[in-house]
């Protein structure tokens, strides 16, 4: 019996002129097939791994901001737990990104 999963990707470049360097939208879609903790793994692999590159910090703080507007209204506790690792990976950006790679993070997500 095949299982079928959807993998929803995003135009963030027509929405918002933002062209994604990563794969973060696409893998955190996967995640929300398979439920909470799925989520919560990539998150936690994600941030572990990438949290000392500002480019892709930055391209995961706005992920986790697409992926709970996704979810607003239609999956209230994706949606929370999205806001929630938002908060956390925008905190940790704000206080340890500086010079350059700060001024990078805050002009990209303004």
């Amino acid at each position: 019996m095949a299982v079928s999963i959807v993998v929803k990707t995003f135009d963030s470049e027509a929405f918002c002129g933002y062209k994604q360097i990563t794969t973060f939208f696409e893998d955190f879609s996967i995640a929300d097939n398979f439920g909470i903790d799925a989520i919560m793994d990539t998150y936690d692999r994600a941030f572990k791994e990438w949290k000392k590159n500002y480019k892709y910090l930055t391209e995961l703080v706005m992920v986790l901001n697409w992926k709970c507007w996704q979810h607003n209204g239609t999956n209230p506790v994706y949606s929370k737990a999205y806001s929630d690792l938002y908060y956390q990976a925008h905190d940790y950006a704000c206080n340890n990104l500086e010079g350059d790679e700060l001024t990078y993070y805050l002009r990209t997500t303004d």
